[in-house]
């Protein structure tokens, strides 16, 4: 068994199987993103749920992310064969799929396509949806234009606006094959229609190509699986 006790995180989140990779984790978008790449791959895994009542927030945890989000995973079997800590979910995916050589493309050309789809995620759709959800139900103040509901709403239709054109013809967002760009954008999008329940609002309804792209990857049996990895119940 790895010996895993340098980790803080471990003292308050026990592994049962040190061998295997750890996460800790919640099923928000950003936690269902690396449950879904670790169900595809089929890699061993061991899920713990953070529980974000305040736990994220706690000494082990920020042992692990100083940025106190989740996900994070330990992978006792690292580079060089030393355990490897990581916490940014596009940061673990890219891990993942290196590690696992799978969902990053078959072409030096397709992974960096791949990349720049997962980076639209990461630095403008998850944000903005993120951003538009806090708001959208805080007590109504007249702020006139300056309201960041009306800035989060507008950018988020944007955005969807974006993925739905290049989606066009597609059946993923870098081709014919699914990857981790489109890991990181459907639970986003899966959230505007389930969760925030404003697919009218952002103008999901009438995107034709960005419906048919969130069916197809929710379709898939590791998607299902992820959205209840960690389980919130347990």
């Amino acid at each position: 068994m790895a010996d895993l006790s340098a980790f803080p995180i471990t003292r308050k989140w026990p592994a049962s199987d040190s061998d295997i990779i750890q996460l800790y984790s919640y099923p928000t978008p950003n936690g269902v993103k690396v449950s879904a790449m670790l169900e595809e791959t089929g890699m061993a895994y061991e899920p713990h749920l953070v529980r974000l009542n305040g736990e994220q927030k706690t000494e082990e945890f920020l042992s692990l992310n100083p940025n106190n989000k989740i996900p994070a995973i330990i992978d006792p079997n690292g580079p060089d064969g030393k355990p490897l800590p990581l916490f940014e979910s596009g940061a673990i995916l890219i891990y993942l799929a290196d590690k696992s050589g799978a969902f990053l493309g078959t072409s030096e050309s397709e992974r960096y396509h791949i990349l720049q789809w997962l980076m639209f995620q990461m630095g403008g759709l998850g944000p903005m949806l993120g951003q538009f959800g806090q708001y959208r139900d805080a007590e109504k103040t007249d702020l006139g234009e300056k309201d960041p509901r009306t800035r989060y709403r507008n950018e988020s239709r944007r955005l969807i606006g974006v993925l739905d054109d290049a989606l066009e013809g597609k059946a993923y967002l870098v081709g014919d094959t699914y990857s981790i760009a489109d890991m990181a954008a459907w639970p986003w999008v899966r959230g505007v229609k389930e969760f925030y329940k404003a697919g009218d609002e952002l103008g999901l309804t009438e995107s034709e190509n960005v419906t048919r792209w969130l069916n197809r990857c929710l379709d898939r049996p590791a998607s299902q699986k992820a959205l209840k990895i960690p389980d919130p119940e347990a």
